[in-house]
């Protein structure tokens, strides 16, 4: 009974229609907008997850998904904040020797932010430790007034890192990127037998999705 029941949920869960849908609950009610028409602030903070890395002898610089970064950059660039603010993500089961803010540092310098205006948190490796190195480089003498910031991260990760955030006492104005759910999924669902079919790739993003939903019950950040 065990096996077919297993066997069961690996194809539910393999089906775009399925994995699209949890997409669409996790990025709920965040919509993409320009950074023009975004709200000023006391400083821009981009969270790591863009999985940048450093390979080979060179030490080349390689994204999986410089969204966020890419977002942050633009927000400086739009006069919205005089501050920059990256945290220090790191995979403590990889044994990382640079953060990602760091490699974020230096991609930013290149591309003519000045340092002046840059800071990289220490080493963090979950939500809750970026909003407390973020709140003690942002926090003011009086402890009443609250500091504002731009929080750049993925839309599915948003609601999440907008509570936490604001547990630290931080007025958080959000900026969610890197949206991944399809708007004209259900409506060609019925037009397209193969959102019905299993992938592997679907998996994996339901995965992510379950594993950001079980972090809001753990977070309390429903």
């Amino acid at each position: 009974m065990a096996i077919p029941l297993a066997i069961s949920f690996l194809w539910l869960f393999s089906l775009e229609i399925v994995s699209q849908g949890l997409w669409f609950l996790i990025e709920s009610p965040w919509e993409r907008v320009a950074a023009k028409s975004a709200k000023s602030a006391d400083a821009i903070v981009v969270l790591s997850g863009g999985g940048i890395g450093t390979f080979g002898k060179d030490q080349v610089v390689e994204w999986n998904d410089p969204d966020r970064f890419l977002a942050g950059i633009e927000l400086f660039r739009e006069g919205k904040a005089p501050l920059l603010l990256f945290t220090g993500g790191v995979n403590p089961l990889k044994g990382n020797t640079r953060t990602e803010g760091q490699l974020y540092l230096n991609e930013a310098l290149k591309l003519g932010v000045p340092k002046k205006a840059i800071k990289v948190t220490s080493r963090v490796v979950n939500t809750t430790e970026e909003a407390k190195e973020i709140s003690e480089i942002v926090r003011e003498k009086k402890a009443s007034i609250k500091q504002k910031v731009i929080l750049v991260t993925s839309a599915f990760h948003m609601k999440r890192a907008k509570k936490v955030f604001e547990r630290k006492g931080l007025s958080v104005i959000p900026y969610p990127v890197d949206f991944r759910a399809q708007k004209n999924l259900f409506s060609n669902s019925l037009n397209s037998p193969l959102q019905w079919m299993p992938k592997a790739e679907n998996l994996s993003l339901s995965s992510i999705a379950l594993r950001e939903l079980l972090g809001r019950v753990i977070y309390r950040t429903w």
